[in-house]
């Protein structure tokens, strides 16, 4: 039976698995802003409790590594006991993460709020919910879905920067934490409104099919953790697993790593303003939402590796180049358009590149742990290039580190194979 707040959204002239994406794309968008707000009060932690850049960048580097950590057994969660269920938990705790985090005073309470409340909290939203959703809601375009997706990720970190970055610095950094706890409390209320589990409970077919069945994937009453660590053990046995993950670890390494969690940092060591360097982190997350919804619509039509190829190839260029710019307001626009294109455009090929080796049963576990190296690889990026600062004076290292991981990755993807991992998965 339809709830009376979804009765009245289901209709022949649109899908409901496009209602579902736009709910899941603003939770998306939500939960990965709440992520990325040290990103904004780093320097206010700093000025206020003298905190090192090195000690507080390590509470980000815990939220990211947690939140791919978890991110497989977040999806085993939801094949096991259910996708809104889990989500909505999870989004809960992140929740009152924020909440407490208006009363830090010591750092060991900066990391148990910003480190793992948030990242726990978050670790719902990453690619593998993505992965979940789309298989369960479309049957065609799933890369163009999953492109959606995937910009709210990106997005969700950078465009609510510069609206946290002027409360920041009109109302001080607890503002911040304050309107954030607000926003995701709004959010959750959302998702228990308006999410069906699956296109089944509400007596509908997935998009593209004529066909009312429960999902694939789904698999309640079993152990979320087995699920997940079976998924694992099937797909360290593919060279591809390891091909995506360590190209992935390079995106994480270049992105919310490095620019999310830095950028305004390094702007601030060039005379910017953290208003305007927030200002300019949004636009990039604009261009980002762009990129990464023509990733998805390209990778419906073009093989997928050429797509993942010149997306980290573009990403490494802009990052070398970075450091010998002035620093002008053209030039960071220009590295905002130009990088922000990239930013998550690397989500969708690397999801239909999974989708196509190892089935959809497994796709939404496996890409969380290829998601996982992604987030070890910005944990990475978000400690060290905060340590680089503090003993050198200057980013550059980081960026030219970064840049060049990039470009190691665009030649790894190219040695992906072209198969189907039908036998692999049925074979489990």
């Amino acid at each position: 039976m339809l709830s009376k707040f979804i009765a009245p959204l289901v209709n022949p002239r649109l899908h409901y698995a496009w209602v579902v994406l736009g709910i899941m794309f603003i939770a998306t968008l939500c939960s990965m802003g709440v992520r990325a707000a040290p990103g904004v009060i780093i320097v206010p932690l700093h000025q206020q409790f003298g905190w090192s850049i090195s000690a507080i960048s390590g509470a980000v580097s815990v939220n990211i590594i947690l939140l791919g950590l978890l991110a497989p057994f977040m999806a085993g969660l939801m094949q096991a006991v259910g996708l809104k269920r889990t989500v909505v938990c999870a989004l809960l705790l992140l929740c009152a993460g924020t909440t407490l985090a208006m009363f830090i005073t010591e750092t060991w309470q900066l990391y148990l709020t910003w480190g793992f409340m948030v990242g726990i909290g978050a670790s719902a939203g990453s690619i593998g919910l993505a992965t979940a959703v789309v298989n369960r809601w479309f049957t065609i375009h799933k890369a163009t879905a999953v492109g959606l997706m995937s910009s709210a990720n990106a997005a969700g970190q950078l465009i609510f920067i510069p609206f946290l970055g002027m409360m920041a610095d009109r109302y001080g950094w607890q503002a911040v934490t304050f309107t954030l706890s607000l926003v995701m409390g709004s959010v959750v209320v959302m998702l228990i409104l308006l999410l069906p589990e699956s296109p089944a409970k509400i007596g509908i077919p997935a998009l593209g099919t004529t066909t009312v069945a429960e999902p694939k994937s789904a698999a309640p009453g079993q152990n979320p953790f087995t699920l997940t660590l079976g998924a694992l053990g099937r797909a360290v046995r593919k060279l591809d697993f390891w091909l995506l993950s360590i190209s992935f670890a390079a995106c994480g390494f270049s992105t919310n790593g490095l620019i999310g969690t830095h950028l305004i940092s390094y702007c601030a060591d060039n005379g910017i303003a953290q208003l305007a360097a927030s200002s300019m982190l949004a636009s990039l997350g604009m261009f980002s939402m762009i990129g990464s919804a023509s990733s998805g619509w390209i990778t419906d039509r073009v093989n997928p590796r050429f797509v993942l190829f010149v997306v980290y190839t573009l990403r490494g260029a802009s990052l070398v180049i970075l450091p010998f710019t002035d620093f002008s307001p053209t030039s960071l626009l220009i590295f905002a358009a130009f990088y922000g294109l990239d930013w998550s455009a690397s989500g969708p090929p690397t999801y239909a590149l999974t989708n196509e080796v190892f089935g959809e049963r497994d796709a939404p576990m496996i890409i969380a742990w290829i998601y996982t190296a992604h987030q070890i690889g910005g944990s990475l990026a978000a400690i060290l290039a905060g340590t680089v600062r503090d003993y050198t004076g200057s980013y550059m290292v980081a960026f030219m580190a970064s840049g060049l991981t990039c470009m190691t990755a665009a030649l790894m993807v190219l040695r992906i194979r072209r198969h189907r991992a039908a036998a692999l998965a049925g074979a489990a």
